[in-house]
């Protein structure tokens, strides 16, 4: 695997139970998965004699994040690398204008978008469809970064951007009611599997909580969304994971907002929640076995990410996941091994039950006490009830 992050750190862990060893080239020995990988090399994707090196004697080369330059796949390729997914498909995470296109020719709904040449072109393309105006970076942007909401023009950040390097496009404002993904897994041999369609729930453009199934969606949108999403993986050449971004708009129309060819955010609840993870699929898939069940293990299962708090609390965190479990003994906690920051994800909370506000409610809690070692309900780990119970007793 290419690169060393945390979903590479649980594609390992996936990896050892199907018997398999993880390489993963990694750029800082203290990545996530280079501390519990046994297989280590380092190198940056961008550096085409470390790729070489790395990738000589595997039986597939993937990936945890997609910023390796096409040239140095197409080099890989024709060395004859087994590389999953291709340079083809994969171009298609890498550069919005490209996946936006082609979304576009083969008929599926997209927002409304134009390549920036130039500061007028945004302008412009405001003239003809309204502010606001959402401004993107083709490429690189994640997490809400290299994404500008325009409500009026700004043609010095336009011209400071194009200036760096950027290449841009401008798309029209969705209105939007909220986020899903749909998340499929697709093989060599050409078979597929589809999980749940969930809701993915955003602050300040960083996925904080991913519900599944997706709350209230109706069984033939549902459905619908699992077949656009498989459709796209064939069309495109996907091998192994696939993760579609959605807009559900204000009218109940569905848009596709970014694809994803990896282990994906909004798969983690995956791990317990159903009876195959999104990283032993990936595994499956770009190995060629046969795919997974993809059955949930609970009617209600919810992801919370735990991000690192604006002040980090002095309490370690094991002291924290030691106060958790006491109150909380069936939740599931992911560390990824990263240093805390400012809105770092440094990990996650699974949550499965029978009622989805519950679920919701104790994932909720969890990710807090572990991002800032404070109970947002006041909750008092010496009575086991709330502060305020405490204090009207």
């Amino acid at each position: 695997m290419v690169g060393a992050g945390q979903l590479a750190r649980m594609t390992h862990q996936a990896a050892i139970a199907l018997g398999q060893s993880l390489r993963v080239l990694a750029a800082d020995p203290a990545d996530p998965a280079a501390v519990v990988c046994s297989d280590v090399h380092a190198g940056a994707a961008s550096d085409l004699p470390a790729l070489r090196a790395f990738s000589r004697g595997c039986a597939a080369v993937t990936f945890d994040h997609e910023q390796v330059p096409q040239e140095h796949l197409r080099a890989l390729v024709d060395a004859g690398v087994p590389v999953h997914p291709g340079p083809d498909a994969l171009l298609h995470a890498q550069d919005k204008l490209v996946m936006r296109g082609r979304l576009a020719d083969l008929g599926l709904a997209v927002p409304v978008f134009a390549e920036v040449r130039e500061p007028a072109d945004v302008a412009g393309f405001a003239a003809e469809h309204g502010w606001p105006v959402v401004l993107k970076a083709a490429r690189g942007g994640y997490d809400g970064r290299g994404v500008w909401f325009l409500r009026e023009p700004d043609p010095a950040l336009v011209a400071e951007l194009l200036a760096a390097g950027t290449p841009l496009l401008v798309e029209e404002a969705v209105p939007m009611r909220r986020e899903l993904a749909a998340l499929v897994a697709r093989s060599p041999f050409g078979q597929a599997a589809a999980w749940p369609v969930v809701e993915t729930v955003q602050e300040d453009g960083q996925c904080v909580q991913v519900l599944a199934p997706a709350p209230g969606l109706y069984p033939d949108v549902a459905a619908g969304a699992q077949e656009m999403a498989l459709r796209i993986a064939a069309e495109l050449g996907v091998t192994g994971l696939l993760a579609v971004e959605l807009f559900e708009r204000t009218d109940g129309l569905l848009v596709i907002n970014e694809l994803a060819m990896r282990p994906h955010n909004s798969g983690h609840w995956t791990i317990e929640g159903s009876r195959t993870s999104q990283f032993e699929q990936h595994l499956r898939a770009v190995l060629d076995y046969p795919l997974g069940a993809t059955a949930p293990t609970a009617p209600a299962v919810v992801m919370a990410n735990v991000l690192g708090a604006a002040q980090p609390p002095a309490m370690s965190v094991d002291e924290r996941v030691h106060h958790l479990f006491a109150r909380f003994p069936d939740v599931k906690v992911h560390l990824y091994g990263k240093a805390e920051r400012p809105a770092r994800k440094v990990g996650h909370v699974t949550v499965l039950g029978d009622d989805m506000a519950a679920v919701r409610s104790r994932a909720a809690l969890a990710a807090a006490w572990l991002s800032t070692a404070q109970w947002p309900d006041g909750w008092s780990p010496h009575t086991g009830r709330p502060q305020q119970e405490v204090r009207s007793v």
